[in-house]
């Protein structure tokens, strides 16, 4: 199969699952085609699916992956604060480390809204089908929500990270309160003592509560830089831990603090 027959192989399999979609005209357009697969990625229960759509979404997507072009932790300029951490701006879905970090909800299914802007969206959509499944085994096992500035950790499986670490950060609703901060310091070390535990070397966080949560963007870094390093200090396992940001404001914010 070509790269865009198993896109649209991947679209007749999702659309062939429901009753409400089989029949939709697939587009002819390629955009729109993989915007079409996405959204039916992004609403799909987690249910089994098929071994030959796996087969096919994976090499469907790892070529997505390698056309959108790797970044390695590695190579990402350290900062001058402490050369333990480093600042990158961009797709954190592109990012090959250890770990990257998913600012995720209570469910920790994914989001559900077709192609939303969030980052959850955006790791499950890159990841594929398996990364709802195996957040949902751990949400039946534990039996209740996660609660708020807790953490699990899932393979990574189409992303180019070897897991992907889900936190559920404070969500602030009016003034921000002590308990809002606290809660946000708990989600980073809830990551990296996960991070620890695994003997990961690589951890990137994205900016955790910063979006539709409305933590304040430069109270958020600067808890984020402040707890990180405090970890650090306390356990060498860890060896790079780098901050993603995909807003200017947010580059600028933790460019001044680690520099």
């Amino acid at each position: 199969m070509t790269h865009n027959e198993k896109l649209v192989f991947l679209i007749q399999e999702l659309l062939s699952e429901s009753s409400q979609y089989r029949g939709m005209k697939i587009p002819s357009d390629t955009g729109k085609q993989k915007r079409m697969l996405r959204s039916l990625m992004n609403i799909r229960e987690p249910l089994p699916i098929s071994e030959e759509f796996q087969q096919v979404q994976d090499q469907y997507l790892r070529e997505e992956a390698e056309e959108k072009g790797i970044v390695n932790c590695e190579d990402l300029p350290v900062s001058r604060l402490d050369r333990r951490l480093a600042l990158w701006k961009g797709d954190i879905t592109i990012l090959k480390a250890d770990a990257i970090v998913n600012a995720a909800n209570s469910a920790l299914r994914g989001c559900y809204v077709p192609c939303h802007g969030c980052i959850d969206n955006a790791i499950h959509s890159a990841s594929g089908i398996q990364l709802r499944l195996a957040c949902d085994k751990i949400m039946k096992e534990q039996g209740h929500e996660e609660p708020t500035g807790c953490a699990k950790i899932t393979p990574a499986f189409n992303l180019p990270c070897s897991y992907v670490l889900h936190t559920v950060g404070p969500i602030v609703s009016g003034s921000l309160k002590e308990t809002h901060c606290t809660q946000l310091k708990s989600c980073y070390r809830s990551c990296l003592e996960l991070a620890a535990e695994k003997g990961l070397k690589s951890v990137a966080f994205c900016c955790i509560s910063t979006g539709e949560y409305h933590f304040p963007h430069d109270q958020a870094a600067e808890l984020a830089v402040e707890t990180v390093q405090e970890f650090l200090n306390t356990d060498s396992q860890i060896e790079k831990v780098i901050f993603n940001v995909f807003q200017e404001e947010d580059y600028k914010i933790y460019r001044n603090i680690l520099e």
